[in-house]
């Protein structure tokens, strides 16, 4: 039975080191320092949530439909996703996203109450 990766700790939540890697065909094994991938330090549901938002094409509509969440929690999702992969937030300024929301609301892409809801998050 393969396990998955654990690249945290059990003990002290501490970030683990791969030191060893094995080939089960010719049985080679390399032991050093290796390092996880960024992607290592999400969890299952970001790594799920990364796959439909990748298999969507980035396409937000299709994400919320294939998910049955709103435009707001694909966004949540994504800064959440986004932090974890240890990567700062660009500041955008607060009329800038609030003329974005407008517009989105204009064309149908968002809901009334999903506007209320990202207007409120500035």
């Amino acid at each position: 039975m393969i396990h998955p990766v654990i690249t945290s700790c059990p003990v002290c939540s501490q970030t683990m080191k791969v030191t060893r890697l094995h080939c089960t065909h010719c049985h080679t094994t390399i032991e050093n320092q290796f390092e996880f991938s960024k992607f290592a330090a999400l969890s299952k549901e970001q790594l799920h949530f990364a796959e439909i938002f990748i298999t969507c094409r980035g396409n937000i509509k299709e994400v919320e439909k294939e998910l049955g969440i709103s435009y707001p929690t694909v966004r949540g999702k994504l800064t959440e996703i986004i932090s974890a992969l240890g990567y700062e937030q660009e500041k955008k300024t607060v009329a800038a996203d609030k003329s974005k929301v407008i517009q989105m609301l204009e064309n149908g892409e968002i809901s009334s109450e999903d506007a209320i809801k990202l207007l409120k998050e500035e």
